[in-house]
């Protein structure tokens, strides 16, 4: 199987910081402003850009946490073997509040349809955003758009995009596969 870079180690750390500067601009001290990753892959991006936010913007008070979305999504009974969940772990209220949803890459839509309905369990946001890693942006089912991406990318529907982080895979990149 044979892959092709779409973003390096270094023009993936430049994405990172030029999203914490954007998420910065708008949300300030994120004194009203939660971040959710969404698992599993979510998880990592929103733990990579929460890192920036605190050690070069100094802002300390950011609440964030990961949503599980497995039994929210449209196609979960589809599959020929059962879906293994994944953790969610939010310990604060979205009630009023602004949630940032954090993805790696926005494909279809139907993950960030589940993670509408997933929320709703722990308050009614005061406004949701989106923000993703890549954005396959002519594969979209549903009317969904990212208020933040770090990279456009057209894509045939038989390939794949991969998101590397070193943290977990032992280095940072995404392919297309």
């Amino acid at each position: 199987m044979s892959s092709k870079t779409l973003l390096t180690s270094l023009e993936v750390d430049i994405i990172l910081h030029r999203l914490a500067c954007q998420l910065v601009e708008k949300h300030l001290d994120f004194s009203e402003t939660k971040i959710i990753g969404l698992q599993p892959r979510g998880t990592k991006l929103a733990e990579r850009l929460v890192k920036i936010l605190q050690e070069e913007h100094q802002i300390t008070s950011i609440q964030w946490g990961a949503l599980d979305i497995t039994f929210f999504r449209d196609d979960f009974r589809r599959n020929e073997k059962p879906l293994e969940a994944n953790r969610t772990q939010i310990n604060f209220l979205v009630e009023n509040q602004r949630v940032i949803f954090i993805d790696d890459v926005l494909y279809t839509g139907r993950s960030i349809n589940a993670a509408l309905a997933a929320i709703q369990s722990f308050g009614r946001p005061k406004e949701v955003e989106l923000l993703v890693l890549i954005d396959r942006r002519f594969s979209r089912h549903l009317p969904i758009q990212p208020d933040y991406r770090g990279r456009q990318v057209d894509v045939i529907n038989n390939e794949k995009v991969k998101v590397c982080w070193k943290e977990y895979d032992g280095e940072d990149g995404v392919y297309l596969i």
